[in-house]
Protein backbone atom coordinates (compact mmCIF):
# COMPACT_ATOMS: atom_id res chain seq x y z
CA UNK A 1 0.00 0.00 0.00
CA UNK A 2 1.41 3.36 -1.06
CA UNK A 3 0.27 6.13 1.25
CA UNK A 4 1.13 9.81 0.94
CA UNK A 5 1.27 11.62 4.27
CA UNK A 6 1.29 15.37 3.89
CA UNK A 7 2.88 16.87 6.99
CA UNK A 8 5.63 15.62 9.31
CA UNK A 9 4.32 16.83 12.64
CA UNK A 10 3.74 14.33 15.44
CA UNK A 11 0.41 13.17 13.94
CA UNK A 12 1.86 12.57 10.48
CA UNK A 13 4.93 10.82 11.85
CA UNK A 14 2.75 8.63 14.09
CA UNK A 15 0.62 7.57 11.10
CA UNK A 16 3.74 6.86 9.03
CA UNK A 17 5.32 4.72 11.78
CA UNK A 18 2.19 2.63 12.24
CA UNK A 19 1.85 2.11 8.49
CA UNK A 20 5.52 1.24 7.95
CA UNK A 21 5.47 -1.18 10.88
CA UNK A 22 2.57 -3.00 9.17
CA UNK A 23 4.39 -3.28 5.83
CA UNK A 24 2.87 -0.32 4.02
CA UNK A 25 4.98 2.18 2.05
CA UNK A 26 4.36 5.68 3.42
CA UNK A 27 5.85 8.74 1.76
CA UNK A 28 5.93 11.84 3.97
CA UNK A 29 5.96 15.36 2.50
CA UNK A 30 6.91 18.23 4.82
CA UNK A 31 6.90 21.86 3.75
CA UNK A 32 9.40 22.95 6.42
CA UNK A 33 13.08 22.06 6.42
CA UNK A 34 12.73 20.20 9.72
CA UNK A 35 10.31 17.53 10.93
CA UNK A 36 8.22 17.89 14.08
CA UNK A 37 5.60 20.49 13.22
CA UNK A 38 4.86 22.79 16.13
CA UNK A 39 6.97 20.61 18.46
CA UNK A 40 10.36 20.78 16.78
CA UNK A 41 13.89 22.00 17.45
CA UNK A 42 14.67 25.63 16.69
CA UNK A 43 18.15 26.90 15.90
CA UNK A 44 18.50 30.52 17.01
CA UNK A 45 21.44 32.72 17.98
CA UNK A 46 23.81 29.77 18.08
CA UNK A 47 21.54 27.78 20.39
CA UNK A 48 19.25 24.80 19.92
CA UNK A 49 15.93 25.83 21.49
CA UNK A 50 12.39 24.65 20.79
CA UNK A 51 9.54 26.10 18.77
CA UNK A 52 7.78 26.59 22.10
CA UNK A 53 8.24 24.93 25.48
CA UNK A 54 6.28 21.64 25.65
CA UNK A 55 5.69 19.12 28.40
CA UNK A 56 4.16 15.67 28.42
CA UNK A 57 2.58 13.68 31.23
CA UNK A 58 2.91 10.06 32.27
CA UNK A 59 -0.54 9.22 30.90
CA UNK A 60 0.60 9.95 27.33
CA UNK A 61 0.81 6.24 26.58
CA UNK A 62 0.79 6.46 22.78
CA UNK A 63 3.56 9.08 22.68
CA UNK A 64 5.73 6.97 24.97
CA UNK A 65 5.00 3.78 23.01
CA UNK A 66 6.03 5.31 19.69
CA UNK A 67 9.14 6.86 21.21
CA UNK A 68 10.28 3.43 22.34
CA UNK A 69 9.46 1.97 18.93
CA UNK A 70 11.80 4.43 17.17
CA UNK A 71 14.59 3.84 19.68
CA UNK A 72 14.06 6.68 22.15
CA UNK A 73 14.29 5.84 25.86
CA UNK A 74 11.78 8.16 27.62
CA UNK A 75 13.68 7.85 30.88
CA UNK A 76 16.75 9.28 29.12
CA UNK A 77 15.09 12.26 27.39
CA UNK A 78 12.65 13.34 30.12
CA UNK A 79 12.92 14.60 33.65
CA UNK A 80 10.03 12.84 35.38
CA UNK A 81 8.47 14.25 38.53
CA UNK A 82 5.11 14.05 40.30
CA UNK A 83 2.63 16.77 39.35
CA UNK A 84 3.57 20.09 40.93
CA UNK A 85 2.01 23.52 40.51
CA UNK A 86 4.15 25.49 42.93
CA UNK A 87 5.20 29.13 42.93
CA UNK A 88 8.52 30.80 43.69
CA UNK A 89 7.44 31.46 47.29
CA UNK A 90 6.92 27.73 47.87
CA UNK A 91 3.12 27.83 47.97
CA UNK A 92 0.94 25.61 45.82
CA UNK A 93 0.25 21.94 45.20
CA UNK A 94 2.83 19.15 44.95
CA UNK A 95 1.67 15.53 44.69
CA UNK A 96 3.66 12.72 46.29
CA UNK A 97 4.57 9.65 44.25
CA UNK A 98 1.70 7.44 45.42
CA UNK A 99 -1.01 5.44 43.66
CA UNK A 100 -4.25 7.31 42.84
CA UNK A 101 -6.24 8.65 44.55
CA UNK A 102 -3.90 8.76 47.55
CA UNK A 103 -1.41 11.01 45.73
CA UNK A 104 -4.10 13.65 45.15
CA UNK A 105 -5.51 13.33 48.66
CA UNK A 106 -2.09 13.67 50.29
CA UNK A 107 -1.03 16.46 47.94
CA UNK A 108 -4.13 18.54 48.62
CA UNK A 109 -3.85 17.98 52.38
CA UNK A 110 -0.22 19.14 52.36
CA UNK A 111 -0.61 22.03 49.90
CA UNK A 112 1.17 25.12 51.21
CA UNK A 113 -0.62 28.45 51.39
CA UNK A 114 -4.13 26.99 51.25
CA UNK A 115 -6.56 27.19 54.15
CA UNK A 116 -8.12 23.97 55.41
CA UNK A 117 -11.53 25.08 54.16
CA UNK A 118 -9.96 25.61 50.70
CA UNK A 119 -8.53 22.10 50.77
CA UNK A 120 -11.84 20.64 51.94
CA UNK A 121 -13.69 22.43 49.13
CA UNK A 122 -11.32 21.03 46.50
CA UNK A 123 -11.58 17.50 47.92
CA UNK A 124 -15.38 17.70 47.88
CA UNK A 125 -15.40 18.96 44.32
CA UNK A 126 -12.93 16.31 43.12
CA UNK A 127 -14.93 13.59 44.86
CA UNK A 128 -18.12 14.79 43.16
CA UNK A 129 -16.41 14.71 39.76
CA UNK A 130 -15.22 11.16 40.33
CA UNK A 131 -18.58 9.94 41.65
CA UNK A 132 -20.21 11.49 38.58
CA UNK A 133 -17.94 9.51 36.28
CA UNK A 134 -16.10 12.68 35.22
CA UNK A 135 -19.08 13.72 33.13
CA UNK A 136 -20.84 17.06 32.84
CA UNK A 137 -23.24 18.90 30.56
CA UNK A 138 -21.75 19.45 27.08
CA UNK A 139 -22.18 23.22 27.39
CA UNK A 140 -20.44 23.50 30.78
CA UNK A 141 -17.24 25.51 31.04
CA UNK A 142 -14.39 24.80 33.44
CA UNK A 143 -15.27 28.00 35.28
CA UNK A 144 -18.85 26.75 35.76
CA UNK A 145 -17.60 23.41 37.09
CA UNK A 146 -15.48 25.25 39.65
CA UNK A 147 -17.90 28.04 40.51
CA UNK A 148 -18.14 26.97 44.18
CA UNK A 149 -14.42 26.77 44.77
CA UNK A 150 -12.66 29.60 46.66
CA UNK A 151 -11.18 32.29 44.46
CA UNK A 152 -7.61 31.51 45.50
CA UNK A 153 -7.94 27.88 44.42
CA UNK A 154 -9.33 28.94 41.08
CA UNK A 155 -6.54 31.48 40.52
CA UNK A 156 -3.64 29.35 41.74
CA UNK A 157 -4.70 25.83 40.79
CA UNK A 158 -7.66 25.52 38.40
CA UNK A 159 -6.64 28.32 36.03
CA UNK A 160 -3.00 27.17 35.63
CA UNK A 161 -4.10 23.53 35.30
CA UNK A 162 -6.73 24.42 32.70
CA UNK A 163 -4.47 26.61 30.60
CA UNK A 164 -1.67 24.02 30.66
CA UNK A 165 -4.01 21.16 29.70
CA UNK A 166 -6.45 22.82 27.29
CA UNK A 167 -4.57 26.01 26.31
CA UNK A 168 -7.88 27.82 26.79
CA UNK A 169 -8.96 30.15 29.64
CA UNK A 170 -11.23 28.50 32.22
CA UNK A 171 -14.19 30.77 31.47
CA UNK A 172 -14.10 29.57 27.82
CA UNK A 173 -12.73 26.02 28.20
CA UNK A 174 -14.79 22.86 27.80
CA UNK A 175 -15.63 21.28 31.14
CA UNK A 176 -16.18 17.92 29.43
CA UNK A 177 -12.67 17.80 27.94
CA UNK A 178 -11.13 19.11 31.17
CA UNK A 179 -12.72 16.29 33.16
CA UNK A 180 -11.54 13.74 30.60
CA UNK A 181 -7.96 14.98 30.94
CA UNK A 182 -8.21 14.84 34.74
CA UNK A 183 -9.60 11.32 34.60
CA UNK A 184 -6.86 10.05 32.31
CA UNK A 185 -4.04 11.75 34.19
CA UNK A 186 -4.97 11.72 37.87
CA UNK A 187 -6.80 8.38 37.90
CA UNK A 188 -5.15 6.33 35.14
CA UNK A 189 -2.69 4.60 37.45
CA UNK A 190 0.48 5.41 39.27
CA UNK A 191 2.59 7.91 37.38
CA UNK A 192 -0.18 9.03 35.03
CA UNK A 193 -0.10 12.58 36.41
CA UNK A 194 3.70 12.80 36.43
CA UNK A 195 5.19 15.70 34.51
CA UNK A 196 7.65 14.75 31.77
CA UNK A 197 9.93 17.70 31.10
CA UNK A 198 12.24 17.33 28.07
CA UNK A 199 15.96 17.16 28.89
CA UNK A 200 16.86 17.76 25.25
CA UNK A 201 15.42 19.62 22.30
CA UNK A 202 12.06 18.44 20.97
CA UNK A 203 13.58 17.29 17.71
CA UNK A 204 15.65 14.73 19.59
CA UNK A 205 12.72 13.68 21.76
CA UNK A 206 10.71 12.18 18.90
CA UNK A 207 10.60 13.78 15.46
CA UNK A 208 14.19 13.27 14.29
CA UNK A 209 14.49 9.67 15.59
CA UNK A 210 11.11 8.96 13.98
CA UNK A 211 12.34 10.24 10.60
CA UNK A 212 15.48 8.09 10.85
CA UNK A 213 13.42 5.03 11.82
CA UNK A 214 11.11 5.56 8.86
CA UNK A 215 14.05 5.78 6.46
CA UNK A 216 15.41 2.51 7.88
CA UNK A 217 12.05 0.79 7.36
CA UNK A 218 11.43 1.62 3.72
CA UNK A 219 9.53 4.89 4.08
CA UNK A 220 10.47 8.18 2.42
CA UNK A 221 10.53 11.55 4.18
CA UNK A 222 10.85 14.65 1.98
CA UNK A 223 11.44 17.96 3.79
CA UNK A 224 11.23 21.37 2.16
CA UNK A 225 8.47 20.04 -0.09
CA UNK A 226 5.15 21.84 0.05
CA UNK A 227 2.45 19.87 -1.74
CA UNK A 228 0.64 21.98 -4.30
CA UNK A 229 -2.23 19.71 -5.31
CA UNK A 230 -4.02 16.48 -4.52
CA UNK A 231 -6.34 14.93 -7.09
CA UNK A 232 -8.14 11.70 -7.87
CA UNK A 233 -7.42 10.49 -11.40
CA UNK A 234 -7.35 7.14 -13.11
CA UNK A 235 -8.54 5.26 -10.04
CA UNK A 236 -5.73 6.54 -7.82
CA UNK A 237 -5.00 9.49 -5.62
CA UNK A 238 -2.28 11.77 -6.94
CA UNK A 239 -0.06 14.12 -4.99
CA UNK A 240 1.51 16.65 -7.34
CA UNK A 241 1.01 14.06 -10.08
CA UNK A 242 2.49 11.05 -8.26
CA UNK A 243 -0.01 8.17 -7.75
CA UNK A 244 -0.83 6.75 -4.32
CA UNK A 245 -3.39 4.33 -2.94
CA UNK A 246 -4.36 6.75 -0.18
CA UNK A 247 -3.58 10.23 1.12
CA UNK A 248 -3.43 11.43 4.72
CA UNK A 249 -3.59 15.16 5.40
CA UNK A 250 -1.44 15.69 8.51
CA UNK A 251 -1.16 19.43 8.04
CA UNK A 252 -2.62 22.31 10.05
CA UNK A 253 -6.30 22.76 9.31
CA UNK A 254 -5.69 25.84 7.16
CA UNK A 255 -3.36 23.91 4.85
CA UNK A 256 -5.81 20.99 4.67
CA UNK A 257 -8.55 23.43 3.65
CA UNK A 258 -6.32 24.83 0.88
CA UNK A 259 -5.71 21.39 -0.60
CA UNK A 260 -9.30 20.19 -0.23
CA UNK A 261 -10.95 23.27 -1.75
CA UNK A 262 -9.28 22.48 -5.06
CA UNK A 263 -10.97 19.06 -5.16
CA UNK A 264 -14.37 20.75 -5.51
CA UNK A 265 -16.17 17.78 -3.96
CA UNK A 266 -19.62 18.63 -2.52
CA UNK A 267 -19.20 15.85 0.06
CA UNK A 268 -16.38 17.87 1.66
CA UNK A 269 -18.37 21.03 2.35
CA UNK A 270 -19.42 20.08 5.89
CA UNK A 271 -15.83 19.13 6.78
CA UNK A 272 -14.50 22.38 5.37
CA UNK A 273 -17.06 24.40 7.32
CA UNK A 274 -16.06 22.73 10.59
CA UNK A 275 -12.36 23.22 9.92
CA UNK A 276 -12.78 26.87 9.03
CA UNK A 277 -14.92 27.50 12.12
CA UNK A 278 -12.10 26.54 14.49
CA UNK A 279 -10.72 29.47 16.48
CA UNK A 280 -7.01 29.41 17.20
CA UNK A 281 -5.05 30.67 20.18
CA UNK A 282 -1.43 31.87 20.16
CA UNK A 283 1.22 30.74 22.64
CA UNK A 284 4.40 32.71 23.25
CA UNK A 285 7.64 31.35 24.68
CA UNK A 286 10.22 33.87 25.86
CA UNK A 287 13.74 32.51 26.23
CA UNK A 288 15.99 34.62 28.45
CA UNK A 289 19.45 34.20 29.96
CA UNK A 290 21.17 35.29 33.16
CA UNK A 291 24.76 35.92 32.03
CA UNK A 292 27.44 34.11 34.00
CA UNK A 293 25.02 31.82 35.83
CA UNK A 294 26.68 28.63 37.07
CA UNK A 295 23.88 26.77 38.81
CA UNK A 296 20.10 26.50 39.11
CA UNK A 297 18.14 29.74 39.09
CA UNK A 298 14.83 28.28 40.30
CA UNK A 299 13.85 26.03 43.20
CA UNK A 300 12.56 23.46 40.69
CA UNK A 301 12.86 22.81 36.93
CA UNK A 302 9.35 24.22 36.46
CA UNK A 303 7.44 26.80 38.48
CA UNK A 304 4.02 28.38 38.12
CA UNK A 305 3.72 32.16 37.91
CA UNK A 306 0.85 34.37 39.05
CA UNK A 307 -0.27 35.83 35.74
CA UNK A 308 -2.05 39.17 35.87
CA UNK A 309 -2.34 42.39 33.88
CA UNK A 310 1.09 43.30 32.58
CA UNK A 311 2.58 40.01 33.83
CA UNK A 312 1.33 37.47 31.29
CA UNK A 313 3.51 34.35 31.78
CA UNK A 314 1.92 31.38 33.57
CA UNK A 315 4.99 29.12 33.80
CA UNK A 316 8.77 29.31 33.81
CA UNK A 317 11.23 26.49 33.10
CA UNK A 318 14.86 26.40 34.22
CA UNK A 319 16.46 24.88 31.14
CA UNK A 320 19.76 24.67 32.98
CA UNK A 321 18.20 22.02 35.24
CA UNK A 322 16.94 20.16 32.16
CA UNK A 323 20.20 19.60 30.33
CA UNK A 324 20.47 23.06 28.77
CA UNK A 325 22.98 25.83 29.46
CA UNK A 326 23.03 27.23 32.99
CA UNK A 327 20.99 30.38 33.39
CA UNK A 328 18.64 29.81 30.45
CA UNK A 329 14.95 30.19 31.29
CA UNK A 330 11.83 29.63 29.18
CA UNK A 331 8.72 31.63 30.07
CA UNK A 332 5.40 30.40 28.64
CA UNK A 333 2.49 32.72 27.89
CA UNK A 334 -0.50 30.57 26.97
CA UNK A 335 -3.40 32.34 25.28
CA UNK A 336 -1.04 35.23 24.58
CA UNK A 337 -2.21 38.53 23.12
CA UNK A 338 -0.35 41.45 21.63
CA UNK A 339 2.84 41.93 19.68
CA UNK A 340 6.15 40.17 20.27
CA UNK A 341 8.21 43.10 21.63
CA UNK A 342 5.71 44.30 24.29
CA UNK A 343 5.09 40.70 25.42
CA UNK A 344 8.81 40.10 25.79
CA UNK A 345 9.23 43.30 27.81
CA UNK A 346 6.33 42.40 30.10
CA UNK A 347 7.72 38.91 30.74
CA UNK A 348 11.17 40.28 31.62
CA UNK A 349 9.58 42.76 34.01
CA UNK A 350 7.52 39.92 35.51
CA UNK A 351 10.70 37.88 36.02
CA UNK A 352 12.31 40.75 37.89
CA UNK A 353 9.27 41.25 40.11
CA UNK A 354 8.36 37.60 40.79
CA UNK A 355 11.78 35.94 40.69
CA UNK A 356 14.19 38.78 41.48
CA UNK A 357 16.15 38.24 38.26
CA UNK A 358 17.29 41.75 37.39
CA UNK A 359 20.13 40.66 35.08
CA UNK A 360 17.91 38.61 32.76
CA UNK A 361 18.58 39.23 29.06
CA UNK A 362 16.31 38.17 26.17
CA UNK A 363 17.58 35.41 23.87
CA UNK A 364 14.65 34.53 21.60
CA UNK A 365 10.90 35.05 21.67
CA UNK A 366 8.80 32.54 19.75
CA UNK A 367 5.18 33.44 18.95
CA UNK A 368 3.18 30.52 17.56
CA UNK A 369 0.10 32.36 16.33
CA UNK A 370 -1.96 29.23 15.62
CA UNK A 371 -0.54 27.08 18.39
CA UNK A 372 -3.78 25.45 19.45
CA UNK A 373 -7.51 25.55 18.79
CA UNK A 374 -9.81 27.05 21.42
CA UNK A 375 -11.18 24.01 23.26
CA UNK A 376 -14.64 25.39 23.97
CA UNK A 377 -17.83 23.59 25.10
CA UNK A 378 -19.72 21.49 22.53
CA UNK A 379 -17.08 22.21 19.91
CA UNK A 380 -17.65 20.34 16.63
CA UNK A 381 -14.26 19.23 15.32
CA UNK A 382 -13.74 17.80 11.82
CA UNK A 383 -13.79 13.99 11.53
CA UNK A 384 -10.81 12.00 10.18
CA UNK A 385 -12.60 10.36 7.23
CA UNK A 386 -12.95 12.65 4.20
CA UNK A 387 -13.47 10.55 1.07
CA UNK A 388 -12.61 6.94 0.26
CA UNK A 389 -8.82 6.75 0.54
CA UNK A 390 -8.54 10.33 1.83
CA UNK A 391 -8.07 11.00 5.54
CA UNK A 392 -7.11 13.81 7.89
CA UNK A 393 -5.18 13.63 11.12
CA UNK A 394 -3.96 16.12 13.71
CA UNK A 395 -4.66 17.43 17.17
CA UNK A 396 -7.63 19.41 15.82
CA UNK A 397 -9.40 16.32 14.43
CA UNK A 398 -12.37 15.00 16.40
CA UNK A 399 -11.29 13.17 19.53
CA UNK A 400 -11.46 13.18 23.32
CA UNK A 401 -8.30 15.23 23.92
CA UNK A 402 -7.50 18.92 23.49
CA UNK A 403 -4.66 20.18 21.30
CA UNK A 404 -1.88 18.13 22.87
CA UNK A 405 0.96 15.98 21.56
CA UNK A 406 -0.87 12.89 22.79
CA UNK A 407 -4.00 13.98 20.94
CA UNK A 408 -1.99 14.38 17.74
CA UNK A 409 -0.25 11.01 18.09
CA UNK A 410 -3.49 9.18 18.91
CA UNK A 411 -5.13 10.74 15.87
CA UNK A 412 -2.28 9.64 13.60
CA UNK A 413 -2.31 6.08 14.94
CA UNK A 414 -6.09 5.84 14.58
CA UNK A 415 -5.99 6.92 10.93
CA UNK A 416 -3.20 4.44 10.17
CA UNK A 417 -5.21 1.60 11.71
CA UNK A 418 -8.27 2.64 9.72
CA UNK A 419 -6.23 2.59 6.52
CA UNK A 420 -4.94 -0.88 7.35
CA UNK A 421 -8.48 -2.17 7.75
CA UNK A 422 -10.03 -4.10 4.82
CA UNK A 423 -11.83 -1.05 3.38
CA UNK A 424 -9.51 1.74 4.50
CA UNK A 425 -7.93 2.30 1.07
CA UNK A 426 -11.00 2.03 -1.14
CA UNK A 427 -10.50 4.86 -3.63
CA UNK A 428 -13.19 4.47 -6.28
CA UNK A 429 -14.60 7.96 -6.78
CA UNK A 430 -16.40 9.74 -9.58
CA UNK A 431 -13.83 11.11 -12.01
Amino acid sequence: MRVAIIGAGWAGLAAAIELAAAGARPTVFEAARDVGGRARALHANGRVLDNGQHILIGAYAECLRLMRRVGVRPEAVFHRQPLALTFADGTGLRLPDLVPPWDALAGIARARGWRWRDKAALLRTAAAWRLGGFRCAPQATVAALCARLPRRLVDEFIDPLCVSALNTPAHEASGKVFLRVLQDSLFSGRGGSHLLLPRTDLGSVFAEPAARWLAEHGASVHTGRRVQQIAHQGGAWRVDGTPFDAVVLATPSTEAVRLLRALAQPALQAWLAQAEALRFIPITTVYAQVPGARGPLLAAPMLALRAQAGQPAQFVFDRGQLGGPAGLLAFVVSTSAGERAPLEAQVLAQARAALGLAALQPVQTVVEKRATFACTPALRRPPPALLPGLWATGDYIDGPYPATLEGAVRSGCAVARALLSPHGCHTRLPE
